[in-house]
């Protein structure tokens, strides 16, 4: 038995609520070294209290299911409930040749150990089911497909709003970094028809307030929609005709820094230490200056801290309690005077935990189902534990599936052990909230990274599409855009797709309606990842007697494959075989 891989951790993504009377527990051992791994659990308090006149607990353990494996653990979980809402718990071992341990909170304890096992303190502990600490996830998002728009180049609406030097709409393009093409609200309220068409209910701006970029990154005014985008009475427009659309609409949050023509860091450049706004920002020397390059967003010697190396983007101090009131107003201000339903929180990572708590707890107060996502590109648990966001955007879980699918940097077996790795570090609940991207304004286009081949994208898309998490669809791609990374994926909207195109939207409206129609299961039930012994990938979703199933074929040659049930969605399946880059979903 290997003792050093055997990990248990209370109160976290391995010991949690799923819901105010279950709770749900996970132990992690070495890969193929355990045979089977029970429960002992119970009140703690019945050790004694019922000592008289109740059998105790551990007589009577509960066996574990392995749930998943990666390429060093064996994950292993089950559901428990306890009438008085407080209990203890151990893990009785049995390895592959022979060998048994009880594994407590105070170490391992031989089986027969009585004097350890009627010790309530023995045991690892959920003092009591707190629901108040529970993770409390947003029901509406498990059913949402989102959809990404970069407003400056969705459409263009209202060209009396362009700016100076607007360019030609053209969607064969490729933009330069300072141009512009005049997207705008007009063109979203304009084209929220094909949204409803294509079925997603769930749009996700990048940011809409005033400042001079195209991106509007470098924020300059957060209570004022960007005037070549319109004004706040037609963003309310938009907000209440995507509600009655059945859209839910998320802002993005650009509170790690401010732009540098915003009014409280042109007081800093005039007034330096005097500024009343001086500590508003990290300096770290007066006067706050740096030597301009032929990169515009770039310097090497800003003496004020930046977001990366942009000294148009200068970093707002947020353990001052003036920012934190300033940026919690702002939050505050859209979701109660515009109804917006989420908040996008651009370079979440690199702001203070203390202010995302108090986020947390000032929008919810608001919206109790409010959606809180994080902009992180890493493993985040220190932020999913209930108090601060909802999910984050998922990129180490579908990088994993693109560097397989896409970019053949892993073999199918790495790939199933990268997300069951991923799965595993973080709660159900939390996985059902992730934001499942795989390209956006920040990455190449899929269509480009996968060099042109559509049936792979569909492929890579309906395999994404039955992961935990809820997915995002990039403005365009569900027309088959390309473009290389930023700026060159960030092109205007192709409205006038060809015969690819279309085929391209068809599918993707296929899917999005697979996706929704099936929610319940895709996020609430069981998933498990395969590698078929021909090769083929399996994911399987599990419960409520249902079974949805997915064979995806990313090797290079044709592949039999006898699949069962009511056939939901295929591609490329010739008698009985799987093409490459073709797959079949099904459910029985």
């Amino acid at each position: 038995m290997n003792f050093a891989a055997i990990y248990h951790r209370p109160e976290s993504e391995m010991a949690f609520l799923d819901d105010p009377q279950t709770m749900h527990i996970r132990l992690r051992t070495a890969k193929g070294d355990i045979k089977t791994v029970q429960l002992l659990h119970g009140d703690p308090y019945s050790l004694r209290s019922l000592a008289s006149i109740k059998p105790p607990f551990y007589m009577t353990p509960t066996p574990m299911k392995k749930i998943l494996s990666d390429d060093l653990y064996d994950y292993w979980q089950i559901a428990v409930t306890e009438p008085k809402k407080r209990l203890a718990y151990a893990f009785d071992i049995t390895s592959v040749d022979g060998i048994r341990t009880v594994y407590t909170d105070r170490g391992y304890i031989q089986p027969d150990d009585h004097g350890a096992l009627e010790d309530l303190n023995t045991y690892f502990r959920m003092p009591f089911f707190q629901e108040i600490d529970m993770f409390h996830s947003s029901e509406w998002v498990k059913n949402t497909v989102w959809y990404q728009i970069f407003p400056e180049r969705f459409a263009n609406g209202d060209r009396s709003n362009d700016p100076i030097g607007t360019k030609k709409w053209n969607a064969s393009d490729h933009p330069g970094r300072q141009d512009f093409y005049g997207g705008d609200l007009q063109g979203v309220l304009d084209h929220l028809d094909h949204l409803q068409k294509l079925g997603v209910n769930g749009i996700y701006f990048n940011p809409l307030f005033k400042a001079p970029s195209n991106h509007k990154y470098d924020t300059e005014d957060y209570y004022q929609i960007d005037p070549h985008f319109g004004n706040a009475a037609l963003f309310k427009e938009v907000v209440t005709q995507a509600h009655q659309r059945g859209i839910h609409v998320m802002l993005d949050a650009v509170f790690n820094h401010i732009g540098d023509k915003s009014l409280q860091w042109q007081d800093v450049l005039k007034n330096g230490q005097r500024s009343k706004y001086a500590g508003w920002f990290h300096i770290n020397k007066f006067p706050a200056t740096y030597t301009p390059t032929k990169n515009f967003e770039f310097t090497s010697d800003a003496t004020y801290d930046t977001f990366d190396y942009t000294p148009h983007m200068p970093k707002l101090n947020t353990a001052n309690p003036a920012v934190q009131e300033y940026l919690l107003g702002i939050a505050k201000y859209w979701i109660k005077e515009f109804d917006i339903d989420a908040w996008r929180l651009d370079v979440a990572n690199e702001i203070d935990h203390h202010f995302w708590k108090r986020f947390h707890k000032e929008t919810t107060a608001l919206k109790p189902d409010f959606y809180i996502l994080g902009e992180i590109w890493h493993t985040s648990q220190a932020w999913l534990n209930g108090d601060e966001f909802s999910g984050v955007m998922n990129y180490s879980y579908t990088g994993t599936i693109l560097d397989h699918f896409i970019n053949h940097r892993i073999s199918a077996e790495q790939m199933i052990d990268h997300l069951s790795n991923q799965l595993m570090k973080y709660r159900d609940q939390t996985n059902q909230m992730m934001f499942n991207v795989l390209d956006s304004h920040d990455t190449a286009r899929i269509m480009t990274q996968a060099r042109g081949n559509r049936d792979l994208v569909k492929e890579t898309f309906a395999f994404t599409f039955l992961q935990p998490g809820t997915p995002s669809i990039y403005y365009g791609t569900e027309y088959g855009m390309d473009g290389d990374n930023d700026p060159d994926c960030r092109k205007p909207m192709n409205w006038v797709p060809d015969d690819d195109g279309q085929d391209m939207f068809t599918f993707f409206k296929k899917l999005v309606a697979l996706r929704r129609n099936n929610a319940d299961l895709i996020e609430g039930g069981m998933v498990v990842l395969k590698v078929l012994p021909t090769g083929l990938v399996e994911i399987s979703r599990m419960g409520a007697g249902k079974v949805l199933t997915g064979i995806f074929n990313t090797t290079n040659l044709p592949i039999k494959c006898l699949s069962t049930g009511r056939l939901l969605l295929s591609q490329g399946v010739q008698d009985h075989q799987l093409m490459p880059n073709g797959f079949v979903i099904t459910m029985k």
